[in-house]
């Protein structure tokens, strides 16, 4: 396959966001339905079947119950010089206030991966429908991927435990598993919600972390009665969390620390002096050094808790994510498109963000980018958010992902041969999984 024009190119592209726009009602119907049936992390089975569906449909090759719920397909282009990555993220958040929680789980779309999902069963329709994969010099990677959101750390690690995952993320397992292995680079795009007039943000970075589980054990005793005779947990976690907050002025800014413990278990009956006491935590930062330091010191202080009343801690870490880099080439093929979509003024170039994605982890490895589009309102992981344009949310992601991914690959895949070769990632896999698995320590 020789080497492509720009209007070569631009045919190609106009063909697929055609083609995307054609299936608009019926991918935000996806959307539509998966944000109204919210699940967690390692449980997203439902929306796994209705991304293996649509698939199906499409005539698509695909392996499911990949990390539990996991979902792959390649499209084949007309040479395989190098592998793309479109990925989406299956679970949502646990939000029971949410007006469109599960009654039964809790579990909220508050996060926009339901129209993540939306926008990569678009993708599919595109390239399947403009019959443009033999005019690629790559492949393309489709990839519903699970548990980005880490919460439920202690199911997690009891999945673990009984050797059904060996990472509590989802990215992280595919790579553990091997699935990222034929891939060379990935892109993907998170919700974003309009701020004045900014539709579309590209590059930026945000911050890694590490988990911690934490279970205070005193000894029960009755709480009227004979007080005297226990050790009361709950007393030794209040003052464990008092020494992480007395540790906060030794952090520096420039590191955007962030610890937000939370207690989920404080004993079992008010009468009873409590003698098991759980919680969990994040330690984020900018740099992985950074929040191994603060790591310490919140360790630190969790045991000092339990000193101070004679009780008994137990910290289990537990790898987190690390932190999100941006590629810049495939920065700038996806703002030039952002540009054409949607305008000028409404794109916008990122900072650092201070939350965490196991993105971050895939980024470490191999190149890759996470824009946000607009599409959402409200408060991301609060009951008060809610979708304001399905539209922009889920088919123009889809189409700006498309025309990324044919910039990249159109002819000899020339764009993604250059940056794949001269890419220094920061770890290998073999590297990377060597670091994570040296961390898990109780």
């Amino acid at each position: 396959m020789a080497s492509i024009t720009d209007a070569e190119r631009s045919v190609l592209k106009q063909k697929v966001l055609e083609a995307i726009e054609r299936r608009s009602e019926e991918i935000i119907a996806i959307g539509d339905d998966i944000f109204a049936h919210p699940e967690l992390g390692y449980k997203e089975f439902r929306t796994a079947e209705i991304v293996q569906r649509h698939f199906a449909q499409l005539g698509i090759p695909y392996r499911g119950g990949i990390g539990i719920t996991g979902v792959k397909s390649v499209l084949g282009g007309g040479k395989s010089n190098v592998r793309l990555a479109v990925m989406g993220e299956l679970d949502s958040v646990l939000c029971p206030e949410h007006p469109h929680a599960d009654p039964q789980t809790g579990a909220a779309h508050s996060c926009g991966h339901h129209g993540q999902i939306a926008a990569l069963v678009g993708v599919a329709m595109g390239l399947v429908d403009a019959g443009v994969m033999p005019s690629l010099g790559g492949d393309i990677v489709l990839i519903a991927v699970p548990a980005e959101e880490y919460v439920e750390i202690e199911y997690r690690a009891k999945l673990r435990r009984e050797g059904k995952i060996s990472f509590l993320g989802g990215k992280q397992e595919f790579i553990a598993l091997g699935e990222m292995d034929d891939v060379d680079l990935a892109m993907m795009v998170h919700m974003g919600a309009e701020q004045d007039g900014k539709k579309v943000v590209t590059g930026g970075s945000s911050n890694g972390f590490v988990g911690k589980f934490i279970r205070y054990k005193g000894k029960e005793a009755h709480a009227g009665g004979a007080p005297h005779d226990g050790i009361n947990a709950l007393n030794a976690a209040m003052l464990g969390l008092m020494g992480i907050h007395a540790n906060r002025e030794t952090l520096k800014d420039d590191d955007t620390i962030r610890i937000h413990p939370i207690v989920t278990r404080g004993g079992d009956l008010v009468n009873i002096i409590p003698a098991d006491v759980r919680m969990e935590t994040y330690v984020r930062g900018k740099r992985m050094e950074a929040v191994l330091d603060a790591s310490r010191k919140v360790n630190r202080a969790l045991r000092a808790g339990a000193m101070a009343v004679g009780a008994e801690v137990e910290i289990e870490e537990i790898p987190g994510y690390m932190p999100q880099l941006s590629e810049q080439r495939m920065t700038e093929l996806f703002r030039a498109n952002a540009v054409v979509e949607v305008g000028e003024d409404a794109v916008k170039e990122g900072g650092h963000g201070t939350g965490s994605t196991d993105m971050g982890d895939l980024t470490q490895i191999m190149p890759g980018i996470q824009p946000s589009v607009a599409g959402a309102g409200g408060i991301f992981h609060s009951k008060s958010f809610t979708m304001v344009d399905q539209h922009l949310a889920y088919v123009v992601q889809a189409k700006l992902l498309a025309a990324t991914a044919i910039d990249l690959l159109a002819g000899d895949a020339a764009e993604a041969q250059a940056l794949v070769k001269t890419y220094r990632p920061n770890f290998t896999k073999d590297a990377y999984l060597s670091m994570w698995e040296s961390f898990f320590s109780e």
